[in-house]
């Protein structure tokens, strides 16, 4: 199951050195409803490899302003140094998140 990332734990996860993946969400995005299902299930598959969450942007603003979040869904991929590597902003398909967080693993 994803984790829910919030403005007062998220630096605890960032923290821990291992690669992230972290949806920028709110519960009125359509696109937004399309991904979580995906996100839910990379969360499970790769659950011993990477922190895996989300992030409700009506709920936690202080993140969304802090990686500079204009549109939703918006996903970041974190490397193990907690650096932002790569994005996607708006839907996509679960194979190309997929293969965004396969290479941020290696």
């Amino acid at each position: 199951m994803a984790l829910a990332f919030t403005d007062s734990n998220f630096d605890q996860y960032l923290g821990e050195g291992k690669p992230m993946v972290v949806d920028f969400w709110a519960t009125w995005c359509g696109p937004c409803k399309k991904v979580g299902p995906y996100i839910e299930e990379l969360a499970e598959q790769y659950a011993d490899q990477a922190i895996i969450g989300k992030v409700d942007v009506d709920e936690n603003d202080q993140l969304a302003i802090r990686y500079g979040v204009r549109n939703i869904p918006t996903i970041l991929f974190i490397d193990k140094n907690g650096e932002i590597v790569d994005k996607q902003i708006g839907a996509a398909p679960k194979a190309a998140l997929e293969a965004k967080l396969q290479s941020i693993l290696k």
